[in-house]
């Protein structure tokens, strides 16, 4: 009987960790979105530009081409893509254990194991 319990405490336990997990990296995901969002205005913004183009380094305005500088937006954009795939398949894997989980702590209740 008490391991029983230590199981279906595991489990629980397991559970809200997986949450917590879930959470996480729907916020990175959700500012990683906004990041992308934000490169891509600049990208449009770069492109239209006449005149001078400047960068941001260490919080320094720099003068700079538009080619270098939609060269980094670029950069950029592919990097936060990535980040992006990267954390939207984490995001899936943990899901699905997170409904694995539910179910398995659905069954425990419905057999009467847990209260």
């Amino acid at each position: 009987m008490v391991e029983m319990e230590e199981d279906i405490n595991k489990v629980i336990e397991e559970y809200q960790t997986v949450q917590e997990q879930l959470k996480t990296l729907s916020s990175q995901l959700s500012q990683f979105k906004i990041q992308l969002t934000e490169i891509e205005k600049a990208k449009a913004e770069v492109s239209n530009a006449e005149g001078k183009v400047f960068l941001t380094i260490g919080g320094v305005l720099v003068e700079t081409t538009k080619e270098k500088a939609l060269n980094d937006l670029n950069e950029k954009y592919d990097l936060y893509k990535t980040r992006i795939e990267s954390i939207t398949k984490q995001y899936n894997q943990l899901k699905e254990k997170n409904d694995a989980l539910t179910k398995k702590i659905t069954d425990l209740y419905n057999k009467g194991e847990l209260k």
